[in-house]
C-alpha cells in the first residue's frame, strides 16, 4: 500500500508510504482519499493525523508521472487537497524530512499543522518553468505572509521549518514538535486537542492583504524580470501570488490553474523538465546495476599541480578527502600550492568560506616530489600535459607504484583512454575522468569507460563525483569524447563563417544572443586559442581531407593565444575579460578572405545560429549511433553543464526536437549546397535521417 492506515485509540494515522520522498503519485493519492473516507466513516475517529513514513512527508509530484496523464488522473492532486478541506474530522498534517510542491500544497489543505524541526519545506515548481498548481500559489501566502510566500516561490529555494515558524504572525504551523522522533506523537496529542474544535480551520479562509499593495508587487516583477529574462514562470508566480490578494480565493485558485496549464507548455518548461530528467537519468548506467559493490576512496594522488592538477585537488579538499599532489620540481609544486591558497583566500575574502575551513582544507593537502610516496592513495588522477608520450611515461610509472585495487584515471581531453590503459598491467582499474577547467568550479565531469574500464570502477567513480558535487556523464573512448568531439565541428562552422564574411563579434554576438554564455571566438580566446591549434594539426595529418578554414591558424602564428597572451580574436586588458575588437584581426580576416578569392556576403544571424548548432546536432547524432553517449539527454548533460549551453533551451539536442528534426535536416541540406561550407559533413547522421524518416525525436 502506498498510504498506510492505523487507528490509535480516537485518532486515525495516515502514512503516506511510496518511497524515496512519498512522491504523490495516482495510486498514491488513490490510497490517501481510500485512507480519508475510511477515517470518517470509523465513529470511533475523531481526529485524522497525515504524516509520511521514512524520512520524508511527501517531495510532491511523482517524478515517473511527471508530465504524463497520469498525473492528472482523478483523484488528482485538487481533488484529494478538496477531500482533506472537506473533512468532517479536523486533518492535522505531521511535516518532517521533506515538505515540498505538491507536499506542501496538501499540507496546507489541511486544518492544522505541526513541523518537526529540520524539515526542509518549499514550492520548487519554478526551477521547472512551472508554478505551484494546486493552490500553493494561493494558500502559502495567506499561511505565511504575502513577502515570504513570494519568495519562496519565486526562488524555489527550500527554507527550514523552524526559520519559518519564526516569522511573525505566520499560521503555516500551529505548533513545532521537540523533534521528528518524537512528531507522530505529539501529532496524535495535537490531533485530540483540537478535536471538537469548529468550525474547522481553513487556509483559504485567512486574509491575504500587502500593505504596499500593487506597488510591492510592481517592484517585485521589476525584480523577477531583470534576474529571469529568459524564463517566463517567475514572473506569472508574481502575478499568482498578486491574485490571491485581490481575488475571491476560487477565482484566485482558477486564475494559478490557467497560469500553470500555460506554462506547462512552453518551451522553456519543457526544457528545464527535460534537464531535471537527464540529469537523474546520465547517474543510470544501462549494464551496471545500481548495487553495484563500490571501492572505498579515502584518499586521492593527483599528478600535475597547473591550473587543471590544482583545480582537480580542490574537489576533493572542498569534500574532506586527503590529497597527495606531485610535481617533477619544487617551483612547480610551490606555484601550484600558491594557487589554491590565492583561490581560498579569495573564497574568503569573499564571505564564502570561513578561515576555519579553509585551513581545514589546506591540512588536508600534502605534496611529493616522488612516485613512491602515492603507493597508499586509493585513486590517483593525471592533471599532465595533453601529449600520448607522456601519458604513457605517468601511468608506467603508476602501473609499477600504486597499491593493487587503486584506480588509476585520466584526465586527458581528447587521447584514447583504451591505449592509455595498455600502459599498464591493470586495464580493468583505469578510466577517465575528464574535469572542465576551471575544474574547481565547472560542474561537468565526463567519465570516460574504456573498453576493459570494470564496472565497480566505473560505479566508483560515479559515485565519488556526486560526492564531490559534479555532474557526471559516461562517455565511451573516441577522439575528444561528447563534448571536444562536438565542439570541434561547432569551430568549424565558425572558422567557415569567417571565410564567408563574418567578422568574429557578429559571430558570437548572434550566439549569445541565442543564449550561449559566450560565443567561439570568446570561448577560444578564454581556453587558449593554440590548444585548438594543436588539435587542428594533429587532424591535417590523420585527415588530410578534412575541410578547415586556416584563419585561426594565421591568428595562432601571430602568437595571439587568447587571454593568456591578452591577444586573441580579441585584444584584454591586464586583470579584466572584457573583449576589444582588434582591427588586425578584422584585416587579417580581409586578407585571408582574398587570398581565397572569396567574395563576402551579408550572413543573418538565424543562419549563423543554425549552422552553430546544427552542427552540434549532427555530431551529437553520431555518438548516438556509436554508442559513446548511451542518451540523447547525456548529450545535453554535457553541454548546459560543461559548454555554457542556454538552459532555456535545454541542451542542443532537445532544442532539435522543439525546432523538429525535419526542419533540423531541412536547414542542412540547404548548408551542403554551400560551396565554401564542408557537404561531406552535412549529410545527416544515419540515426538523424532515420529518426526523421520515422517521424521520432531524440
Amino acid at each position: 500500500m502506498t498510504a498506510l492506515y492505523q487507528v490509535h485509540g480516537d485518532v486515525a494515522l495516515i502514512s503516506l508510504s511510496n518511497p524515496p520522498v512519498n512522491g504523490l503519485g495516482y495510486a498514491t493519492r488513490r490510497a490517501l482519499t481510500e485512507a480519508m473516507a475510511r477515517g470518517n466513516a470509523d465513529t470511533s475517529v475523531r481526529a485524522i493525523v497525515i504524516t509520511g513514513a521514512g524520512k520524508a512527508f511527501s517531495g510532491g509530484a511523482d517524478i515517473k508521472e511527471f508530465g504524463s496523464p497520469k498525473a492528472l488522473q482523478e483523484p488528482n492532486l485538487h481533488s484529494v487537497i478538496l477531500m482533506v478541506e472537506n473533512s468532517a474530522k479536523p486533518v492535522v498534517a505531521a511535516i518532517h524530512g521533506v515538505c515540498m510542491g505538491g507536499g506542501l500544497e496538501l499540507s496546507l489543505g489541511c486544518h492544522y499543522r505541526i513541523a518537526a524541526p529540520g524539515c526542509s519545506v518549499a514550492l520548487p515548481e519554478v526551477k521547472l518553468g512551472l508554478l505551484p498548481g494546486a493552490g500553493g500559489t494561493q494558500r502559502l501566502p495567506r499561511a505565511l505572509g504575502v513577502e515570504p510566500a513570494l519568495n519562496m516561490i519565486v526562488s524555489g529555494e527550500s527554507v527550514k521549518s523552524e526559520l519559518l515558524a519564526m516569522l511573525p504572525g505566520q499560521k503555516l504551523f500551529d505548533k513545532m514538535a521537540a523533534s521528528a522522533e518524537s512528531l507522530e506523537q505529539e501529532a496524535l496529542a495535537f490531533a485530540r486537542s483540537v478535536a471538537d474544535v469548529r468550525p474547522l480551520p481553513l487556509v483559504r479562509n485567512l486574509p491575504c492583504k500587502h500593505p504596499q499593495g500593487d506597488a510591492y508587487f510592481q517592484f517585485a516583477r521589476n525584480m523577477v524580470n531583470g534576474m529571469a529574462k529568459n524564463f517566463p514562470a517567475p514572473a506569472k508566480c508574481v502575478d499568482a501570488v498578486q491574485a490571491a490578494t485581490q481575488k475571491k480565493f476560487e477565482d484566485g485558485m482558477a486564475f494559478e490553474r490557467e497560469l500553470f496549464i500555460n506554462l506547462m507548455w512552453t518551451s522553456e518548461s519543457r526544457a528545464l523538465r527535460h534537464l531535471f530528467m537527464a540529469e537523474r537519468a546520465a547517474s543510470k548506467i544501462p549494464d551496471v546495476p545500481e548495487d553495484t559493490p563500490k571501492r572505498a576512496i579515502q584518499s586521492i594522488a593527483v599528478i600535475g599541480a597547473g591550473t587543471m592538477g590544482g583545480g582537480i585537488a580542490m574537489n576533493f579538499l572542498n569534500a574532506g578527502i586527503p590529497v597527495k599532489m606531485l610535481e617533477m620540481k619544487q617551483e612547480a609544486l610551490d606555484r601550484g600550492l600558491a594557487t589554491i591558497r590565492k583561490n581560498y583566500e579569495s573564497q574568503v575574502k569573499k564571505g564564502k568560506l570561513k578561515a576555519d575551513k579553509y585551513e581545514q582544507r589546506m591540512s588536508l593537502l600534502t605534496t611529493t616530489l616522488s612516485y613512491d610516496d602515492l603507493r597508499d592513495a586509493d585513486m590517483v588522477i593525471e592533471a599532465v600535459f595533453e601529449e600520448m608520450g607522456v601519458k604513457e611515461a605517468v601511468f608506467k610509472e603508476l602501473d609499477r607504484v600504486m597499491k593493487a585495487g587503486a584506480i588509476l584515471a585520466s584526465n586527458t581531453s581528447t587521447l584514447d583512454v583504451n591505449k592509455i590503459a595498455a600502459f599498464t598491467k591493470r586495464p580493468q582499474d583505469v578510466i577517465g575522468t575528464h574535469f572542465f577547467s576551471p575544474a574547481n568550479i565547472m560542474k561537468l565531469l565526463e567519465v570516460v569507460r574504456g573498453e576493459k574500464t570494470a564496472k565497480d570502477v566505473l560505479a566508483t567513480v560515479m559515485a565519488l563525483a556526486k560526492k564531490i558535487k559534479k555532474t557526471a556523464v559516461v562517455s565511451g573512448v573516441c577522439d575528444g569524447f561528447i563534448g571536444n568531439r562536438m565542439i570541434e565541428q561547432y569551430g568549424r562552422q565558425g572558422g567557415f563563417l569567417l571565410d564567408e564574411g563574418c567578422t568574429p563579434q557578429q559571430v558570437d554576438r548572434a550566439i549569445e544572443k541565442f543564449g550561449f554564455a559566450m560565443g567561439p571566438f570568446r570561448m577560444g580566446d578564454l581556453a587558449g586559442n593554440d590548444i585548438g591549434w594543436a588539435i587542428r594539426k594533429r587532424r591535417y595529418q590523420e585527415k588530410p581531407n578534412m575541410k578547415y578554414s586556416k584563419t585561426a591558424d594565421l591568428l595562432c602564428e601571430k602568437g595571439r593565444f587568447g587571454q593568456k597572451t591578452s591577444a586573441g580574436w580579441y585584444d584584454y586588458q591586464a586583470g579584466k575579460r572584457e573583449p576589444i575588437p582588434n582591427q588586425e584581426v578584422i584585416q587579417m580576416i580581409e586578407a585571408h578572405r582574398a587570398s581565397l578569392g572569396i567574395k563576402p556576403r551579408n550572413i543573418s544571424d538565424e543562419e549563423i545560429v543554425q549552422r552553430l548548432v546544427f552542427s552540434l546536432v549532427n555530431e551529437g547524432a553520431h555518438i548516438l549511433d556509436e554508442g559513446i553517449a548511451a542518451r540523447a539527454g547525456d548529450i545535453d548533460m554535457v553541454y548546459l553543464t560543461g559548454y555554457g549551453f542556454p538552459i532555456h533551451r535545454g541542451g542542443p539536442m532537445n532544442y532539435a526536437n522543439e525546432v523538429g528534426l525535419f526542419n533540423v535536416v531541412q536547414a542542412m541540406n540547404r548548408f551542403a549546397q554551400n560551396p565554401l561550407d564542408d557537404a561531406q559533413f552535412w549529410q545527416p547522421a544515419p540515426l538523424l535521417a532515420k529518426l526523421v524518416a520515422e517521424g521520432k525525436t531524440f
